[in-house]
């Protein structure tokens, strides 16, 4: 780990879309954001819009990749994940992640399969921090990468959010200092972290077009969720609670946080030496991670001397937009793609 713990053995849960052809150059990795899972496309897929036959990475002509995070919930090693040395959970006994782990842990699977360079890594949000990462230590490893809607680092407010939604999760006395397997959990906490985290993923547009000031049908309790937003939020908090760990959320939020691309560096020798082409995708309603920050990578690509393209789609879902604004998403990096095969780099 970078940490300089050391971590075995490594449990990496991962799917696969599409077949590798014979040269093993149609290969493309995508990196899930921060509550997201290796189950990518067809029913329950979480970028099911974007990943698929005939969509805009075409699996009839790619051979799609997706992994569960190093820290996850979803089959990889994380802080749920037995404990070799003790026969129980980790909890906070696990090492700290970084967005770096993360992506070692990714290499390590593609030379598994044996895959000598990828055709393209491609990511939202804590996704987009890992395709930055590939960009910056693994260069010889790609052709190409599509970074979307995400930063090269935190802002304050950035850690900010998620520092409310972590102390929400560690004030519930169900959490017992990450050790609560045997019991409940934390859920209280858990889903109080979700609305927070929700909020942010939203646009000031989109809630009012989804609920305006609207009061749900039922009748709330003094003080209950009597607008439909209001609902809306506890249902989305007490869904997340049955599929994500609670430490799980603290590790990665931290891993999040922590996320530095430039740490020292100058803006102009992050990507020096990358041959590889980039697309750049931000969305205008996004004021969690807002086109400004997209605009820096580009930046940062531009004065190493990367061919970087940027797009920036004028879609009212704020943050959530790269998951639900697929068909526009979707077509440039289909076109994207198709250039590669025409003789990009």
């Amino acid at each position: 780990m970078e940490s300089g713990e050391k971590l075995s053995p490594v449990t990496l849960a991962y799917e696969t879309y599409g077949t590798l052809n014979a040269e093993k150059s149609n290969a493309i990795l995508i990196a899930h954001a921060f509550s997201g899972d290796a189950h990518v496309s067809g029913e329950g897929g979480w970028w099911n819009g974007i990943v698929g036959g005939g969509k805009g990475i075409d699996t009839d002509k790619y051979f799609v990749i997706c992994s569960n995070v190093v820290g996850g919930c979803q089959g990889s090693i994380g802080p749920s994940s037995t404990n070799p040395k003790t026969g129980k959970p980790y909890g906070t006994d696990f090492p700290i992640v970084t967005i770096g782990d993360m992506v070692n842990a990714q290499r390590h699977l593609i030379d598994h399969l044996g895959i000598e360079r990828l055709l393209s890594i491609v990511g939202g949000s804590m996704g987009g921090m890992q395709v930055l990462q590939w960009m910056a230590a693994y260069q010889n490893r790609i052709r190409s990468a599509i970074p979307i809607a995400t930063t090269l680092k935190h802002t304050p407010q950035q850690i900010a959010f998620n520092e409310v939604g972590r102390q929400a999760i560690m004030a519930d006395p169900d959490w017992q200092n990450g050790n609560y397997y045997d019991s409940a959990g934390p859920a209280k906490g858990l889903a109080i972290a979700r609305m927070i985290g929700h909020i942010t993923y939203m646009s000031d547009t989109s809630m009012a077009e989804k609920f305006g000031r609207r009061f749900r049908a039922d009748c709330a309790p003094k003080f209950g969720a009597d607008f439909e937003v209001e609902g809306y939020l506890h249902h989305r908090g007490d869904s997340f609670v049955k599929r994500f760990d609670a430490n799980s959320y603290l590790y990665i939020t931290k891993a999040i946080d922590y996320f530095n691309l430039l740490n020292g560096h100058s803006l102009g020798s992050i990507f020096s030496g990358l041959k590889a082409k980039v697309l750049v995708i931000a969305f205008k309603s996004d004021w969690l991670y807002p086109a400004s920050q997209s605009q820096e990578i580009v930046k940062a690509c531009k004065l190493s001397g990367v061919d970087a393209s940027y797009c920036e789609i004028n879609a009212t879902y704020g943050h959530d937009s790269f998951l639900v604004e697929t068909e526009q998403e979707g077509r440039l990096i289909s076109s994207f793609l198709r250039s590669l095969s025409n003789g990009g780099s």
